[in-house]
């Protein structure tokens, strides 16, 4: 089990106040990349591999909640598209800024969703709709920036999935008939703490 000092300690996923997670955040963003990586962090790339075949080159993507840029790193490898950046915690933001791999970045005040409705074709939210991040009406705030047709890209870490709050959340959106899914799988999320989630696409009908 990780230890005190360990920023992936198991209450990081425990419900708090917005203000603590972007403290947590804010402290966690000079060693972010490098912990995530010891410990074998899968979901962005395996929602790279999932969105590739419904992203062309030319589509220009959200990833919103980008921390750092790690998701947004290996979406532009795999060829997804064109990407804009957007977070809540500036030091992570100032971080992702600094990858170079978005077009165009801006720091999000904390429930607010500071651009219109089909503004991008693709949403992606790596990690960022789960608990101990942003809270579950989260999801339906997104889906309903989209236009018909328009993708977002989410996952559901394990705690997140035995949380009824967020899977509630997700039946909401497709048993009201505002989105389907279009791709589901479980996978690994963090290695070495045997920690799964589910990749999911919805597209809005």
């Amino acid at each position: 089990m990780a230890d005190k000092k360990d920023p992936l300690r198991p209450d990081l996923w425990t419900p708090r106040p917005v203000e603590e997670t972007i403290a947590v955040y804010a402290n966690w963003a000079a060693t972010y990349d490098a912990d995530i990586t010891a410990r074998g962090y899968h979901t962005p790339a395996r929602i790279a591999a999932a969105l590739k075949t419904h992203a062309t080159p030319d589509t220009t993507i959200l990833d919103f909640g980008c921390g750092t840029g790690f998701s947004g790193q290996i979406l532009r490898e795999a060829g997804c598209g064109t990407l804009h950046g957007t977070d809540v915690t500036a030091e992570m933001l100032e971080k992702a800024i600094e990858r170079g791999v978005y077009a165009k970045t801006w720091l999000s005040q904390p429930g607010e969703l500071s651009f219109g409705r089909g503004a991008y074709p693709v949403i992606v939210a790596a990690g960022v709709v789960s608990l101990g991040a942003a809270p579950p009406e989260t999801l339906g705030a997104l889906v309903g920036k989209l236009n018909t047709g328009g993708l977002l890209a989410l996952s559901y870490n394990d705690p997140t999935l035995a949380d009824a709050s967020y899977t509630e959340a997700l039946s909401t959106e497709i048993g009201a008939g505002r989105a389907e899914v279009i791709f589901r799988e479980h996978g690994p999320h963090l290695g070495d703490m045997d920690m799964g989630s589910d990749i999911i696409i919805l597209r809005r009908r």
